[in-house]
């Protein structure tokens, strides 16, 4: 899992910061069998988009079997019922239908979409993915080497070094502290017997989140829902706790050949659910936003060339916060780059932000820089991030005003409610001058 992922939560947050096209109408639906979700119905288009989320993800991995969950959702679609994998690929592709399964930190995801007048026959087909995988043990063999493929080429990569790195400091032995892909040895040693228990660990009714998208109806999307969800098992495996976040400032460096130095540096964040979270958004935004007037971005790259860019995010996985940023840059200009985020951190902790800065960054929160939701895959996908967040259907409608309603004064203070200079920790990897572990 490179650095990315640890940005994951975040980039969901800016998605969901962005207006929504006018004409999206939200539905909560709740089929006859119990089972909730939300709609955006939109007739123009014969095909319909369908999100599934299963909370848990692979943090239900034991830790002597961790990456378990990753293989078993990159096997879900490797055969199902009597199809084997070329014969499941085959009738999915015959009826022009479209299956992805992936995991995270957080959950297992299912994004589809089919066709109007195969829509029968291409929930059918997902159904039997999910409830009678094959996990074939040729498929096994083949996908696990793919993983393992990936695990020797990440062993390479210093951004996967770091991400490795600083999610073991930030958490330790809970899940978040290690990557959800396994370890070679730990996905060598999985059984066909340890996927399906993953697949019936987190797999179930008790942690799902739905949204569907497109050419259909409340009415209709309350039987698909019973069809394809109802006769799932009702329980998976227990969630993971709260994860702790130990945070300690500093520098860890690990050695990597090489002409420059990856780096993340990190410290505590911030629920979405908190009262501050806009003016935490709004700060972030004005410190290490990816815009090109952010302050991390002007002082770093603008006016002293350290780096190509750099960017910080606030991640809010389920179960903790984190306040995190990622550059790179040659060996000679790191420790200058440390230095001047370190004074940057400190400037906005104790004095705030500008009436400017806070005015050109509502400007780009509400609407300067808008995503646009054209298509019903990224719709969906959108609806179910904002119920993971407890949002409810209206938030498009007022999530502007909040973000207006931020006042200079409520930034200055959760500046220095948020801002932790001292918990600032940088997690090196490469050859930098004169940087040493602190």
């Amino acid at each position: 899992m490179t650095v990315r992922t640890l940005f994951k939560a975040a980039i969901l947050l800016l998605t969901l910061a962005a207006p929504l096209r006018a004409e999206i109408n939200i539905q909560a639906v709740t089929s006859p069998g119990g089972i909730k979700a939300w709609l955006v119905e939109d007739h123009g288009i014969p095909f319909t988009a369908l999100e599934i989320r299963f909370k848990g993800g692979t943090s239900l991995d034991a830790p002597e079997q961790r990456g378990a969950v990753n293989l078993m959702t990159a096997l879900i679609e490797e055969g199902a019922g009597p199809l084997d994998s070329q014969g499941f690929a085959a009738a999915r592709d015959g009826l022009a239908a479209s299956f992805q399964f992936s995991s995270d930190l957080d959950g297992v995801s299912v994004s589809s979409h089919f066709l109007t007048e195969n829509r029968d026959q291409a929930l059918a087909l997902m159904h039997s993915a999910l409830t009678k995988p094959r996990f074939d043990q040729d498929a096994v063999d083949r996908v696990r080497e793919q993983v393992l493929s990936g695990l020797r080429s990440d062993a390479k990569d210093p951004a996967t070094i770091a991400a490795n790195l600083e999610r073991a400091r930030s958490f330790g032995t809970h899940p978040y502290g290690s990557d959800g892909s396994g370890t070679i040895a730990s996905v060598t040693a999985l059984t066909r017997d340890d996927i399906e228990l993953a697949f019936h660990d987190a797999i179930a009714r008790d942690r799902i989140t739905v949204a569907a998208a497109g050419d259909i109806t409340a009415t209709e999307l309350g039987v698909v829902l019973d069809n394809l969800l109802a006769d799932l098992p009702a329980q998976g495996a227990p969630l993971p706790p709260e994860a702790t976040l130990l945070t300690k400032g500093g520098i860890t460096v690990q050695d990597f050949p090489g002409p420059q130095s990856t780096i993340i540096f990190a410290q505590g964040g911030m629920k979405f659910s908190d009262p501050d979270y806009f003016a935490a958004s709004l700060l972030n935004e004005i410190l290490g936003g990816g815009r090109f007037s952010a302050r991390l971005m002007k002082e770093v790259r603008t006016k002293r060339g350290l780096t190509y860019g750099i960017g910080t995010g606030l991640a809010a996985y389920d179960h903790a916060e984190v306040l995190i940023g990622q550059f790179q840059a040659s060996n000679d200009k790191v420790a200058e780059a440390i230095k001047v985020i370190r004074d940057e951190w400190a400037k906005v902790a104790k004095d705030g932000v500008t009436e400017q800065e806070l005015a050109n960054a509502k400007t780009y929160m509400t609407g300067a820089y808008p995503l646009r939701f054209d298509g019903n895959d990224t719709i969906a996908s959108i609806l179910v991030g904002m119920q993971d967040l407890g949002l409810s259907p209206d938030y498009p409608k007022t999530r502007n005003a909040k973000v207006e309603a931020v006042t200079l004064e409520d930034v200055k203070r959760v500046a220095a409610r948020l801002i932790k200079p001292d918990d600032l920790h940088f997690t090196v990897v490469g050859q930098p001058t004169g940087v040493v572990n602190e």
